[in-house]
C-alpha cells in the first residue's frame, strides 16, 4: 500500500494551496509574499510528479501507519476521505452533495476519489477543486475528462483573499495543503462559514514546527540517533549536501513549505470540534522522508532495524507527551461530538503550543 499523499516536504507540493496576506511583520511583506507565490505558480506550471517518496517510507508506513489507521475503518488518506464523502452521499441520497478540496494542485487525488466513489455506486456528488495555480487545475481537468469523472467535478481558480464559496459544503477537504497557507485564520473562518452545520472538514496534514524543524525536545533525541548513523546515511538528497551534524533547517525561509504548520492544530482546536483524530510520527520523519530516506534500503536488515527503533522511540515519547506528533489525519465538525482517537492521543494532548520553550 503506497502512502504517496501522507508526507509533503520541501518542494514536494508547493502548488497545492490558496494563501492570504495579513500584513503581519512576523510573516511576509506584501512584496515578498507576491514574489514567493509568483515563483511557485511559475515553477508548478510544468511540475507534475509530486508524489515520489523513498522506499523506506513505504516500509515504515505499511508496517506501522496502516495498522493505526485500520482501527478507524481505513488504511490510507484516500480511504479516509472516501469514508466521509460516502457517508455524506448516503445520508443525503436525494440530493447532490457538494464537496470542495482546498489547495487541490494537480487534482490527481481528487480524480481518484471521484473514481472510487463512482465505482462503488455513489454518484450524487460534485467535487470542486480549488487552487491558486491555473496550470495545475488545467491538468486536473484534463485528467478528469480522461478518467471519465468530469461530470462529477468542477475547478475553481482563486486564492484565499478572493475565494467566494459556491455552496454550503457537506465536505471540505485539505490534503497536505494547510501547511502551505499563511493566512490560516482567514482560511479556517471561510471553511467554517462554508461548511454545513452537519458537514465535515477532513484533513491529512503536517502539524509540526514551522519550516518542518524539530522542537528542542525532539531535536535532543534526534541528535543522539544521528550519532549512530554511518556517514553514508547523512547525505541530504534535497539540499545536496552531507550533514555530519544534523542541520535543523527551516525550509519555510525560501518558500511556503511549513510556513505556519505549528499553528494548524492550535487554531483547529479553537475553531472546530473533532470527530476523528489520528496523530503520528515526529523523529522518524527525518529518516523516511525525501531528504535522508533515500539513504535507507528496506531490503537491508540494519536499515529496517534502525527505522523500527526510531519508530519505537517516537511512539514512546509521543504517548508520554515528551514530544508531539508532526502529522494528523483528522475530521472536524462545527458541532460538539464524541471524538474517536488513537489510545489517549487527543488533539488537546498532542498540541504543541508555539509559546512553549523554543531553541
Amino acid at each position: 500500500m503506497e502512502f504517496r499523499q501522507t508526507i509533503r516536504r520541501v518542494w514536494a507540493r508547493l502548488g497545492k494551496r490558496l494563501r492570504g496576506y495579513s500584513g503581519d511583520k512576523k510573516r511576509d511583506h506584501p512584496k515578498d509574499y507576491q514574489e514567493r507565490i509568483a515563483k511557485e505558480v511559475e515553477f508548478f506550471k510544468s511540475y507534475e510528479n509530486v508524489h515520489d517518496l523513498p522506499a523506506i517510507f513505504h516500509y515504515w508506513s505499511n508496517k506501522y501507519l496502516v495498522a493505526k489507521y485500520r482501527q478507524f475503518g481505513f488504511e490510507n488518506p484516500r480511504q479516509f476521505f472516501c469514508l466521509y464523502m460516502r457517508r455524506a452521499c448516503r445520508n443525503f441520497q436525494n440530493q447532490t452533495c457538494p464537496f470542495v478540496s482546498v489547495g487541490s494542485g494537480n487534482c490527481d487525488v481528487e480524480v481518484e476519489l471521484a473514481e472510487t466513489l463512482l465505482q462503488s455506486g455513489v454518484d450524487n456528488f460534485v467535487l470542486e477543486c480549488l487552487d491558486v495555480n491555473q496550470a495545475m487545475l488545467d491538468r486536473g481537468e484534463a485528467l478528469a475528462r480522461e478518467r471519465k469523472v468530469a461530470q462529477n467535478m468542477s475547478f475553481s481558480n482563486s486564492d484565499i483573499n478572493s475565494w467566494r464559496p459556491r455552496h454550503k459544503y457537506h465536505i471540505v477537504m485539505a490534503n497536505q495543503s494547510l501547511h502551505h497557507f499563511v493566512e490560516l485564520e482567514r482560511l479556517f473562518d471561510k471553511i467554517y462559514q462554508a461548511l454545513r452545520s452537519d458537514g465535515y472538514f477532513v484533513a491529512d496534514d503536517m502539524i509540526g514546527r514551522n519550516g518542518h524543524m524539530r522542537w528542542p525536545e525532539a531535536l535532543a533525541v534526534l541528535n543522539e540517533l544521528w550519532k549512530e548513523l554511518p556517514e553514508r546515511y547523512k547525505y541530504n538528497h534535497q539540499l545536496r549536501r552531507l550533514e555530519i551534524q544534523f542541520d535543523n533547517w527551516d525550509c519555510s525561509k525560501e518558500a511556503f513549505e511549513g510556513i505556519r504548520s505549528q499553528d494548524i492544530l492550535p487554531l483547529l482546536i479553537k475553531k472546530f470540534h473533532f470527530d476523528l483524530f489520528v496523530p503520528f510520527a515526529n523523529i522518524v520523519d527525518i529518516f523516511v522522508d525525501r531528504s535522508f530516506g533515500h539513504n535507507f534500503d528496506p531490503n537491508n536488515e540494519w536499515d529496517r532495524e534502525f527505522i523500527d527503533k526510531v519508530h519505537f522511540i517516537d511512539e514512546v515519547n509521543i504517548e508520554n507527551g515528551t514530544i508531539k506528533p508532526t502529522h494528523m489525519t483528522a475530521a472536524m465538525t462545527k458541532q460538539a461530538t464524541q471524538t474517536k482517537i488513537y489510545k489517549h492521543l487527543s488533539p488537546q494532548f498532542c498540541v504543541r503550543w508555539p509559546e512553549e520553550k523554543q531553541a
